[in-house]
């Protein structure tokens, strides 16, 4: 048998004079490198643009650099000087182009002209905008219902495309709004609406000053919202706990070095940000936290026996929370062997996260895809919720929960409207807003509108930003959808793949990025708004040339398609277009939270949406918290691999070069990988157990049976710290594995953390479907 390699070379930590080098590398890779670094200065400002990477907080008090490493990477992307014209096109079919990398497509650069695929010659042609907008307006209109047409939303719209974008598809009659979320944080809306009333977190940066324990659960901070790590390590400097629940190592929660501290980058130094790092296994979480629980009521039930104070925080359990005794009893009912058997930890690992639980008088969770992209992550988030509830960790300061979304406005999007399922209040205000009558009748979400897409009743597939195919499960399944319609019209900076599974009529339309100067036809300078993850609502202005002359802003390409195809009788588009700030009137008057809108987002820092819940109001159906008591799941992904020799179970991630589908480069410093993304990462006993060494090549099959084949081939096994029986590696090259089929359960969210693999030798004999 081959003695398994060493865990390759990692970051001593993260942060450090790697992230320094990292952001000079971009900005020198980018061909723009003064232009990139001017603007990162007015990245995160008042009166500059947002980010266009993550949706972590910007601090109150601000200064000259609030971005981080990942922010660099987004802004140098945008701010590249490489274009993607027309004749780019020209000397490349679709086909060829299919078969480019995600990292070679998005190497080319920015796309400068509207573009329209010509089926007879297999390439993009360009195309004016009038045009444009003439045949999308048409071939929408020839439709036999607006159910047949799905409007996708990336979360990287501003706040005003996506109201008119809402207000577009819902003036040409359908709710059909697949949206980035739907892949992410959906089970996170779900559970916190059920728990707390609002599909949102109850915290602000503020808070995380106040914590005495944070418990940071399935997410790598470091390279999914590095900036976020600057505010654990101030925690943990003053002393407060930091507990990690991750199955894999990651370094950003072990060490970081603060780039902007002088003193420290000199000596390279290092400060630790998780007191204790517990590795559970994929989709044990929710079994750590029933565990969790069951410490607690055992340690309360012997201080009152001993005649000690209750452990629990019992006024605000019998005030303020509903169901609490049948939680109780789930507990109870919840023996240790499952508990330890789901999670992978041992008993005495639990007690010691019940004990910085119990010696904390206020408490933060915060968690990502990590915890959201299960069967039971509806479940496991109201478990976490359960457990803070215990000890009324909500709405006081320095405590809360708190999900950890993607891109920088995926929350704001679904405030504005993007909702297949819209509450009833929306859709009458809109009404009375805008003089038509709104569907009421709950659309597609992204599970639903490939299926729709699949069988032939969704014709045509509208994307704001992002890339759809890339970023879903199934991709040959997804690929054959897009193909299939009568209308594809993608909104985008850059190339991806999603643009090269052309329908019938297919239109590139190339925009601003949130770098670039907007102005309207008087030539005034316009802002948008964004909405991060602590409901802080922001404006956000660019300040580099843009990329062409041909672009236009998101909104003025929504506006477009809305007046040619519902025309302008209800809604003056080109108005809207000309002056966001009508749209942000609009806004004011149909979504509640919103007054003096315009007035407030120029104010520095903008202003935040109340949260009622934080605030200990809880629009619930009883006007409380709301306990659950959920069973465990009977099985979890790795249980079920567990039952076979020769199963797995893996997790998509990201590359520390990557965000979401976007991919900056070929690196992922922080896991010791160079070069490649074509990597899945094993516990090292897992690798010695398939007589495999370190660096060999693998097939990965899908092992979920329901009769179709599926298979990523040509990895290579990377030794790691984490979990026996687990693997890990990138999407999207890896989304091919990952069924349609699986979601969760009541979020509709792909199982993207669950997915049961066998490795093959390179080459080897690939089972029959079942």
């Amino acid at each position: 048998m081959d003695r398994p390699q060493a865990a390759p070379k990692r970051s001593s930590a993260a942060g450090g004079w790697g992230a320094l080098k990292s952001c000079g590398k971009h900005l020198l890779g980018s061909r723009a490198p003064l232009s990139g670094a001017r603007a990162l200065l007015s990245a995160n400002q008042p009166d500059g643009f947002d980010c266009p990477g993550c949706a972590w907080g910007d601090p109150a008090h601000g200064s000259s650099f609030e971005f981080c490493e990942n922010g660099v990477k987004a802004v140098s992307w945008e701010a590249t000087d490489k274009r993607t014209p027309p004749k780019f096109f020209a000397r490349h079919t679709v086909a060829e182009l299919r078969g480019w990398t995600d990292y070679a497509l998005e190497m080319e650069g920015r796309l400068t002209h509207p573009m329209r695929y010509d089926g007879q010659s297999d390439r993009y042609v360009p195309v004016t905008w009038d045009e444009a907008f003439a045949e999308i307006g048409a071939t929408l209109r020839g439709l036999d219902h607006p159910d047949r047409a799905e409007f996708y939303t990336s979360g990287r719209a501003s706040n005003e495309a996506a109201f008119l974008y809402q207000l577009f598809a819902r003036h040409y009659g359908t709710n059909n709004f697949p949206d980035c979320s739907n892949m992410c944080h959906e089970a996170s809306g779900i559970a916190l609406t059920e728990a707390i009333g609002i599909g949102k977190g109850t915290v602000l940066l503020e808070d995380f000053e106040k914590a005495d324990a944070i418990f940071v659960v399935g997410q790598n901070p470091g390279t999914n919202h590095p900036r976020m790590l600057a505010d654990l390590r101030r925690a943990a400097e003053r002393g407060a706990r930091v507990v990690a629940f991750n199955p894999v190592r990651e370094r950003g929660l072990e060490r970081f070095a603060d780039p902007q501290n002088s003193v420290e980058m000199l000596r390279g130094a290092s400060r630790p940000i998780a007191s204790h790092y517990f590795q559970p296994r994929l989709g044990g979480d929710m079994a750590a936290f029933r565990g969790l629980a069951k410490v607690v009521f055992s340690r309360d039930d012997a201080a009152r026996a001993a005649g000690k104070p209750s452990l629990l925080d019992r006024a605000f359990l019998r005030s303020q929370t509903s169901d609490f005794e049948a939680y109780r009893a789930a507990v109870d009912a919840t023996s240790w062997e499952a508990i330890l058997d789901q999670s992978g930890l041992t008993r005495a690992e639990i007690e010691t996260a019940a004990d910085v639980y119990l010696g904390a008088d206020k408490v933060i969770a915060t968690w990502a895809m990590g915890v959201t992209q299960h069967r039971h992550s509806v479940a496991t988030i109201r478990e976490i919720a359960n457990v803070l509830f215990l000890r009324g960790n909500v709405g006081r300061p320095g405590t809360g929960l708190c999900p950890v979304r993607g891109h920088s406005n995926v929350q704001g999007d679904r405030t504005v409207g993007i909702n297949e399922k819209p509450p009833a209040a929306f859709l009458d205000a809109m009404d009375r807003a805008f003089g038509f009558v709104s569907p009421r009748r709950h659309g597609h979400n992204v599970l639903a509108a490939i299926g729709a897409m699949l069988d032939g009743s969704a014709k045509a597939f509208i994307g704001l930003g992002g890339n759809f195919a890339r970023a879903t499960p199934d991709t040959p399944l997804v690929a054959k959808a897009l193909a299939s319609c009568e209308l594809t019209v993608h909104i985008a900076t850059k190339l991806n793949h999603s643009h090269l599974l052309p329908g019938r009529v297919s239109y590139l339309l190339p925009c601003l990025g949130r770098t670039e100067i907007d102005r309207n036809t008087k030539g005034k300078v316009q802002i948008v708004t964004v909405e991060d993850s602590m409901s802080m609502v922001h404006g956000s202005g660019g300040i580099n040339k843009p990329a062409s002359p041909e672009l236009r802003s998101e909104i003025g390409i929504i506006a477009g398609m809305a007046a040619a195809t519902v025309g302008s009788e209800h809604v003056d588009w080109a108005a809207l277009a000309d002056d966001y700030d009508r749209i942000r009137d609009l806004i004011e008057q149909t979504v509640p939270g919103f007054s003096g809108f315009n007035v407030r987002v120029r104010r520095p820092r903008g202003f935040m949406l109340r949260n009622l819940a934080a605030e200990r109001v809880f629009e619930t159906a009883s006007g409380k918290a709301g306990f659950s008591a959920d069973a465990l799941p009977v099985a979890t992904a790795h249980q079920r691999a567990a039952a076979t020799s020769d199963t797995f179970v893996l997790q998509t991630f990201r590359s520390h070069d990557q965000y979401n589908t976007t991919i900056y480069g070929l690196d992922d410093r922080y896991r010791g990988v160079y070069g490649e993304r074509r990597v899945v990462f094993a516990h090292p006993a897992d690798l010695a157990e398939l007589r495999a060494r370190a660096g060999e090549r693998v097939d990965l099959v899908c092992a979920h049976e329901d009769g179709i084949a599926r298979i990523a081939e040509d990895f290579r096994l990377v030794p790691f710290d984490m979990p026996r029986g687990c693997l890990a590696g990138y999407y999207p090259e890896l989304n091919v594995l990952v069924p349609l089929s699986t979601f969760g359960e009541l979020s509709d969210t792909p199982t993207s953390k669950s997915v049961l693999v066998k490795v093959l030798p390179r080459g080897g004999a690939m089972p029959a479907a079942a």
